[in-house]
């Protein structure tokens, strides 16, 4: 084994688990670009070499997708979409199936991470006029989310990802992956009924905050070239990546939003975070040791290329180094026919167990907190815990039904 870039690999996803470097001011996205640096600057990867590990077809369709994600945004379509639903006259229960359809559905063509950003804030104000508690709303917000985005290839960073990398027909995966996305979304009403069903009601200040202001025709272009993409995406005769940034184009060609205020809603630490370990892991299976630690496994009886083992380790590594880093390392081994859909749904309805297990519970409740409402560990764990054994379960057995 080639021990330094061992060491690269082992501290770079040990900073996954923790978020950190201890002692330094890095995040995840630094510890990942760091780690890429010293590999090129120990000269175990040339910048050329480095330049092609990275997979450009899935970096542009993230990029696509969140510019179209920023139509929507300064367009004010999520600000009048929640204020909408959170102002609708039904019982606490209705209002909360609302909301898990509503994120989910969002979820599935806009990914996660960016509906939650957006409908946070504007949902527990919503709750806060309505005397109820914003907290389980905001809860299910998360968790809908998270089970919303398992049902397509662009619902969420680590999907797309596995989508361009296997090459998955769009329209096959949703076919695969709606049923259990579905049921999941049952499991997380329910669930969220039976903690707080009966406790609805709160008195809660919000504070003033400025609401984008919403623009009929801008929000109408935005649903038109999102419409015609995902019916390119279901036919399927077109590389996603080139349609996305297509779209993309065409929303920039724009004459009231500014292409900078656009490109500043871009996820850039997210694309340096993939373009980054794209080059460590291309390093670690260049090396030779990626290859060793898997034998090392499958002689141990475990064989992450099977597809119970393959379920197992991406729960458990998705709760250890994040849903995305975890999709990274598991793909060489999806090698099964299911294999893809597989990871994509371990990997994200994995994510609701831990408040770090996926972006978009740590946007939900960051945005909670600089709301003023607290929503500790603790919370997040009586809700997702119970959501994550359920939604694991119904998926586990369909998968073994198609298996």
């Amino acid at each position: 084994m080639d021990a330094f870039v061992l060491s690269v690999f082992a501290v770079v996803y040990l900073g996954m688990i923790a978020g950190k470097i201890p002692g330094l001011a890095l995040d995840r996205t630094g510890v990942a670009l760091l780690g890429a640096i010293t590999l090129v600057a120990g000269g175990r990867i040339s910048l050329e070499d480095a330049w092609r590990a990275i997979d450009v077809p899935t970096i542009g369709l993230l990029l696509g997708l969140m510019v179209v994600s920023a139509q929507f945004r300064l367009g004010g379509f999520y600000s009048r979409f929640t204020q909408r639903i959170s102002a609708l006259r039904v019982t606490p229960g209705a209002l909360l199936a609302l909301v898990i359809a509503a994120a989910a559905a969002l979820s599935a063509l806009l990914s996660n991470d960016i509906i939650c950003l957006a409908m946070a804030p504007i949902l527990a104000d919503g709750c806060a006029r309505r005397r109820l508690d914003p907290v389980p709303f905001l809860l299910a917000l998360a968790c809908a989310a998270n089970v919303g985005s398992a049902a397509t290839l662009i619902g969420n960073p680590q999907n797309m990802l596995i989508g361009q990398v296997l090459e998955i027909d769009f329209s096959r995966y949703l076919a695969q992956a709606i049923v259990p996305t579905l049921a999941g979304l049952g499991a997380v009403w329910l669930v969220i009924w039976r903690r707080y069903g009966g406790c609805w009601e709160r008195q809660t200040e919000m504070p003033d905050r400025a609401v984008q202001p919403f623009d009929a025709w801008q929000t109408a272009k935005g649903l038109g070239v999102l419409a015609a993409l995902v019916a390119a995406f279901l036919i399927g005769a077109w590389p996603r990546d080139v349609l996305a940034l297509a779209a993309a184009g065409v929303l920039l060609m724009n004459r009231k939003m500014a292409t900078r205020a656009m490109l500043e809603l871009v996820d850039w630490q997210l694309l340096i975070l993939f373009a980054s370990l794209f080059i460590i892991n291309h390093s670690m299976q260049q090396s030779g040791n990626l290859s060793r630690i898997i034998e090392h496994a499958r002689s141990a009886g475990f064989d992450p290329s099977q597809p119970a083992e393959l379920f197992g380790a991406s729960v458990a590594l998705s709760n250890l180094v994040s849903n995305v880093p975890a999709t990274m390392l598991l793909l060489p081994s999806a090698v099964h026919p299911l294999g893809g859909l597989i990871l994509a749904l371990s990997s994200t309805l994995a994510g609701n167990l831990l408040i770090v297990g996926s972006i978009a519970n740590i946007i939900v409740v960051d945005q909670a907190s600089r709301l003023g409402l607290s929503i500790t560990w603790r919370d997040h764990a009586r809700v997702g815990g119970p959501v994550t054994l359920l939604t694991l379960a119904i998926a586990a057995a369909w998968l073994a039904l198609l298996v």
